[in-house]
């Protein structure tokens, strides 16, 4: 009989358990200060008939503030030494206001010693309940209640195996799988309970789901968005498990279960790539790849690898992000079974000894240049490291590999680039201006061409693993602004991109990758918040778990970002990619140029280093203390706003 009583009431709704507690406290509160009138001696009180109305006014007061408090949000089984404190501070503001309530109403003067004993007694007892009810309910359950509780997305053969690995495990506790499979419907697999994705709210609700996990390898992009779309609107943490291919192996541990995947957060399937334009640069040919630690650097080495090149050179300044990256490409190599060269040097693109020794043999074919200073504050706070960098390290790159004949040299560019309001923008847009200008000396038998893209998800300085960072520390996350937007794609995609635009390439091509629609940055932060399990605090929702904070904009920063700078552009062979035909300069002009920049780089003047970048990058309108003087008539000083 007891056993099937607390089963009963294990198996009822969270919002059925919270009115069971409102009903518990509406008879336990008059009660208590029934006792307290009659353990001080002061029942006298209650002689005169009016002064009864005490006892339903002590119900209209405490209830609401508990409400407030949230003691009836807090989930028996968790029941902890905090949610102690705000029975604590609930109980004590209730008894203060019932009594300021008296007050105003000219009751009777009712002794400190019932109010005190009131308050103690409603806090005790309210406590009581509450610790009782867990230790009745859930027993031997609430010793571990750290464990999460999980519902498995997916019945086939990988939610399956995730069944099996999480079982064992003490920090797990399995409920049951979702899968639109009707013929699964109320079935069990391994012990638990198949539900439909139409039962799936009721679910969470009724077993106080923790975590949902997609066991879904195979399905499609567009499937999996409907999925997240319905997780979104619940009160549960989103995982996921690895890609099909990770699993065929058999060893899922737990450490493989993942946020959500950035892809998904996109909500737009990826093209698949053409296969003929992949190896054109690569297999079995000399690669270089600059910046080769970094987040774009590196994608371009791993997938460098699946194409079996001679040998890969990998150019890194930082020791351990270039340590980092070899030993995961050395553990590739080993699995393909290709006998590839892997090289690794220590260095930077403005060391002119260091890049005239790689390429003094002539042997290095094509030429991925990743390597760049990116961060926007950071490079407009040091104008002259990052136009060193960018500007004249590309400059003495292409120069160098221009020298040796080398086939093909990819510039890997950015949406900041058009039309720049920041010195990171306008370094990589002269980046740009340089290899067009060298493609078209006569002497150039190199390919030089850039690819132009938006964001990618993921890599350092990134909004998503910053996000999730805030999100993990409780908030808030941290928006510039309400009304920005950003495109974005994932490194793996865009770096598939920037493979086969190189291999399309006639010489000074630029080349913009199709990023789809923009996505509005503080949408972004809600769906990632919400697919953490959490509710967005704001003025709709004060008792939300985190806040989105808008900061304004940073010096330099947008509120759109743009692809292209004019309006002629082409197709090609791939529907993600397309080509710009931008005006840029001859070399002899761009080259005077830019020797009057690296002579007030020399100065270090902030001032005249952003009034002679104007003069190179049409459309650059740099965020300056003071107006700056121009010697070109298209651009309009202005000064920095906020």
């Amino acid at each position: 009989m007891k056993s099937n009583l607390k089963k009963h009431i294990l198996n009822r709704s969270r919002s059925e358990k919270r009115l069971f507690l409102i009903a518990l406290d509406i008879f336990l509160i008059p009660l208590i200060l029934f006792i307290s009138f009659y353990s001080t001696e002061k029942q006298t009180f209650l002689q005169n008939s009016y002064n009864w109305l005490v006892f339903p006014l002590s119900i209209l007061v405490a209830i609401p503030i508990y409400m407030k408090m949230g003691l009836y949000r807090a989930i028996l089984k968790y029941f902890r030494s905090h949610a102690i404190g705000s029975i604590l501070i609930a109980t004590l503001i209730a008894a203060v206001v019932w009594v300021g309530a008296l007050v105003l109403l000219n009751f009777q003067h009712i002794p400190s010693s019932v109010v005190l004993l009131y308050w103690l007694g409603t806090f005790m007892v309210i406590t009581v309940t509450r610790l009782s009810a867990q230790q009745w309910l859930y027993g031997e359950i609430s010793k571990n209640a750290s464990a999460k509780k999980v519902l498995i997305y997916g019945a086939g053969s990988a939610g399956s195996q995730l069944a099996m690995v999480l079982k064992p495990d003490p920090s797990y506790s399995l409920i049951g799988f979702i899968d639109d499979d009707k013929s699964l419907e109320g079935w069990n697999v391994l012990g638990l309970k198949v539900f439909s994705p139409l039962q799936l709210p009721a679910s969470i609700e009724k077993y106080c789901v923790d975590e949902v996990i997609l066991a879904l390898p195979s399905a499609n992009r567009s499937n999996r968005q409907l999925i997240l779309e319905q997780l979104e609107k619940l009160p549960v943490h989103v995982r996921s498990i690895p890609a099909f291919a990770d699993l065929v192996s058999g060893k899922l541990q737990t450490a493989d279960i993942n946020d959500i995947d950035i892809d998904d957060l996109l909500g737009r399937n990826i093209v698949e790539p053409d296969s003929s334009l992949l190896p054109i640069n690569i297999t079995n040919k000399v690669i270089m790849v600059t910046g080769a630690g970094g987040s774009i650097g590196s994608e371009l080495c791993r997938q460098i690898i699946s194409l079996a090149p001679k040998k890969l050179i990998l150019l890194e300044q930082s020791e351990f992000a270039l340590y980092k990256i070899e030993q995961e490409l050395d553990a590739l190599i080993k699995k393909s079974e290709n006998h590839i060269e892997l090289n690794r040097v220590l260095g930077s693109v403005t060391n002119e000894v260091l890049l005239k020794r790689l390429f003094q043999n002539k042997t290095i074919q094509t030429i991925y240049h990743a390597a760049a200073y990116k961060h926007v504050p950071l490079v407009e706070e040091n104008p002259v490291a990052g136009l060193a960098n960018n500007v004249f390290g590309t400059q003495l790159l292409a120069e160098t590999a221009m020298n040796a004949n080398a086939e093909s040299f990819i510039l890997i560019s950015t949406d900041k680039a058009v039309r720049p309001t920041n010195v990171m923008g306008c370094s990589k847009r002269i980046a740009e201006l340089i290899l067009q200008a060298l493609a078209e000396k006569p002497e150039s038998k190199t390919v030089f061409t850039m690819v132009r893209f938006g964001n990618v998800l993921g890599s350092s300085g990134s909004v998503v693993p910053k996000f999730r960072q805030q999100i993990k520390e409780g908030g808030p996350i941290t928006v510039t602004h309400k009304d920005i937007t950003r495109f974005f794609m994932s490194i793996p995609e865009a770096v598939q991109l920037v493979i086969q635009a190189g291999a399309m390439a006639k010489g000074g091509d630029v080349f913009v990758l199709d990023m789809g629609e923009s996505v509005k940055i503080a949408d972004l932060a809600e769906k990632m918040i919400k697919l953490s399990g959490l509710s967005v605090k704001n003025d709709k929702n004060p008792d939300g778990d985190i806040a989105i904070q808008f900061n304004g904009l940073r010096p330099g920063e947008k509120l759109y970002e743009e692809l292209l700078i004019g309006e002629n552009v082409s197709g090609t062979k791939h529907q993600r990619i397309m080509r710009a035909n931008e005006e840029f300069m001859t070399w002899s002009t761009l080259e005077q140029k830019l020797d009057k920049l690296e002579k007030i780089m020399q100065v270090d003047n902030i001032l005249e280093i952003k009034s002679q970048l104007t003069n190179i990058v049409d459309g650059y309108k740099p965020w300056l203390e003071k107006p700056i003087m121009s010697d070109n008539k298209n651009v309009i000083p202005i000064t920095k706003s906020y």
